[in-house]
């Protein structure tokens, strides 16, 4: 009997998760089978989570024997989760599982493995898809069990009755958890007994809970895609029309909010908030949780402009005018040494763009799908400066009549709380670029163009 292939870690440095339990000491025991032929250096990892007292000692001695038995590398991780969580509070479970997935990111992090295997199967898909329905979940959390960056799962078509089976003709030997038999723990309760009972409603139970996981899989990739297409993007900015529908609207929001800050625990709760805002007038805003991770600032908003939720990690009506910089315009090739930042073309204030000089050129319309803009360097006058817009401000955009700045971002629906923060190329109030919004007429590219340069 064959487990599954390894021709897809073919060349691959392969580290397993051994707990010493049966699904991970088949895991091991397969690769190990397969290893010489698909050229798989294999090793493995045991992190002791000084749970279990004296058992999770002996299963850690059990873990360390067998890989000297197999020749196989063993790198052993200790951590007192019990003392962490006295600590930092939480649940016992979701402690252990954040010290092994944190070990196992390290290992990948530190290059010393490409993959990381867990031995998690078909059963525990179905666990899980029952589980979160149970708890309370979207199509999103059915996605249940995934690989990742790195994490794989090679027994995931498997059931534990075959993995059993591989394990009786194989002789494997392995240890038994106590508290897997523990039915005050929800996953055991479920293993146990709801399963059984869904298995005697129909024999392939766990076989479609499996295939229904993969499908909603596959439409939430679909429809994620489809959300963030609809995203509109504007001078730097994420923004979610308010039309959308509810589904495609609630997973919008969610991309925007962990591109501002990923730590946050967002929950339909807080969609919900931000759904009122579709019935307010702009400028209406809420607050959102961000967690401990998000360094610099203590909230996320969003807020109503116009008909779209655009999101910012600060808001303040008046916010101070950081100091004018010179503008330099940039040189060819920015990777030159010595060179000061400034002489590079690299600005990090108001917000961070760089200005280089470039041999290809697109169109303005072409070039701001990529964010950047097209410039005659050697158009702008002596003394331009770097700064954010004043009262006052000029500018005689690209191909269009001269006006006032704030009648021209007006006109581009940019709001004054965005506005506040553009960069501007200006000298006195004569604004030659709005950075990542538009450039003066005077100074774009001409046939007689000797230097073209790119505002991104």
């Amino acid at each position: 009997m064959k487990l599954f292939s390894a021709e897809q870690y073919r060349g691959k440095r392969v580290c397993v998760a051994l707990s010493g339990g049966i699904d991970s000491v088949c895991l091991l025991h397969a690769l190990k089978e397969q290893a010489a032929a698909c050229e798989i250096a294999l090793s493995a990892l045991h992190v002791e989570h000084g749970i279990r007292g004296e058992e999770s000692v002996r299963d850690m001695q059990f873990c360390r024997t067998l890989c000297e038995e197999w020749g196989i590398p063993l790198k052993i991780q200790q951590v007192a989760v019990p003392d962490l969580v006295r600590e930092h509070g939480g649940n016992l479970e979701q402690a252990a599982r954040a010290v092994r997935y944190g070990a196992f990111h390290s290992l990948l992090e530190d290059d010393e493995a490409d993959l990381v295997a867990t031995a998690h199967h078909a059963d525990d898909v179905a666990e899980t898809v029952l589980f979160r329905l149970a708890r309370g979940t979207g199509v999103s959390g059915m996605k249940a069990i995934m690989e990742y960056g790195g994490i794989v799962r090679p027994l995931l078509a498997r059931t534990r009755a075959e993995i059993e089976a591989y394990a009786a003709e194989n002789h494997l030997p392995h240890v038994e958890d106590s508290t897997n038999g523990d039915e005050n723990y929800t996953r055991n309760y479920i293993r146990k007994t709801v399963l059984p009972a869904f298995a005697g409603i129909h024999g392939n139970a766990t076989k479609h809970l499996v295939e229904f996981a993969a499908l909603a899989a596959e439409e939430d990739d679909f429809l994620q895609k489809m959300a963030e297409e609809k995203i509109v993007r504007i001078a730097g900015e994420e923004r979610v029309p308010v039309d959308l529908p509810d589904v495609l609207f609630a997973r919008a929001c969610l991309f925007c909010m962990r591109q501002y800050a990923p730590g946050g625990g967002y929950t339909r709760a807080n969609i919900g908030e931000i759904g009122k805002l579709k019935t307010l007038q702009s400028g209406k805003k809420v607050a959102l949780p961000v967690s401990d991770d998000c360094k610099g600032f203590s909230t996320l908003y969003a807020f109503r402009e116009g008909k779209e939720i655009v999101f910012d990690r600060e808001y303040a009506e008046s916010s101070p005018q950081p100091e004018e910089i010179p503008f330099v315009a940039g040189r060819r090739n920015m990777d030159h040494l010595p060179a000061t930042p400034l002489e590079m073309g690299l600005y990090t204030a108001p917000s961070p763009f760089s200005v280089r000089e470039v041999d290809e050129y697109f169109s303005p319309d072409h070039g701001m799908k990529r964010k950047q803009l097209f410039v005659d360097l050697d158009a702008f006058p002596d003394g331009c400066v770097v700064r954010t817009r004043r009262e006052g401000d000029m500018i005689t955009p690209y191909h269009a009549p001269r006006k006032t700045l704030k009648k021209f971002l007006t006109d581009r629906k940019i709001s004054a709380r965005l506005s506040r923060k553009l960069p501007v190329i200006a000298k006195g109030s004569e604004v030659y670029a709005v950075v990542g919004v538009e450039i003066a007429d005077s100074v774009k590219v001409t046939p007689s163009t000797v230097r073209c340069g790119c505002i991104r």
